[in-house]
């Protein structure tokens, strides 16, 4: 669990930063870890989001059975006692969305059970009452009803977006996408991601000097080749700190 100092300071990065800090951990390979392009940010603002994963699984295209009535009371439970701030992380089961678990009465529940925002690869609606509540929405689509939705399972893993979620992992969300931050990592990614800044100075600081003009290739390859030193340097460094605190 991290401190809501800790949290905060990673807000202060893009989901594109994030995904390149935890790139220096070697924790996982380049092409996992982060949803793919059908789960976007709905509200057109720069909010970024941070929290623990709250699962569940909703269908919409048929009525509820009797034993699925009783899963609201459970998940809500679920994400009373889920570690704050958390993300509710939702799988629609239907081949594809027809109804929306999402508008204004979902979107002031969580608020009030300190949730802040939902991933999910269903559909979300209401958007006017919703995004003045703070509440981010990231999902496949935008729906016009609710139909028959229902809950049909609480938590467990979920898979949205290409990848699986489980139940309290720490999950980043912007207007680039959504990553899931790995729980090792998670205690240095902000210095990471300085680094990951850092690293690219030497290309950025030097182009713009040239801007109005056109920049020497030559300089432009030695510029690139610092860049990736740097880049090199901070894989070496990371990777042993993220070694030796798991010693």
């Amino acid at each position: 669990m991290l401190t809501v100092a800790q949290l905060e300071e990673i807000k202060k990065f893009d989901a594109p930063t994030i995904c390149n800090g935890i790139e220096f951990f070697s924790v996982r390979p380049k092409t996992s870890g982060f949803m793919n392009t059908g789960i976007r940010k709905v509200f057109q603002n720069s909010n970024r989001t941070i929290g623990y994963a709250c699962t569940a699984k909703i269908s919409a295209a048929h009525p509820p059975t009797d034993a699925q009535k009783s899963l609201p009371e459970r998940y809500y439970e679920a994400l009373h006692s889920s570690p704050k701030p958390s993300v509710a992380v939702i799988q629609d089961t239907d081949p594809s969305p027809v109804g929306s678990f999402w508008g204004e009465v979902q979107g002031t529940i969580h608020v009030a059970l300190g949730c802040a925002g939902v991933v999910t690869s269903g559909g979300v609606r209401d958007l006017d009452e919703v995004e003045p509540l703070g509440f981010e929405y990231y999902s496949s689509c935008v729906l016009v009803s609710h139909a028959n939705i229902h809950l049909v399972e609480t938590g467990g893993p979920v898979d949205i977006g290409g990848i699986t979620i489980h139940p309290g992992e720490l999950v980043f969300a912007d207007k680039h996408g959504v990553v899931v931050i790995p729980s090792s990592v998670a205690p240095y990614l902000a210095q990471a991601c300085r680094a990951a800044a850092d690293a690219e100075l030497p290309v950025l600081e030097n182009s713009r000097r040239h801007f109005g003009g056109l920049v020497p290739v030559e300089d432009l390859m030695k510029w690139r080749a610092e860049m990736v030193k740097l880049r090199a340097g901070a894989t070496e460094n990371f990777t042993a700190l993220l070694k030796n605190a798991t010693v």
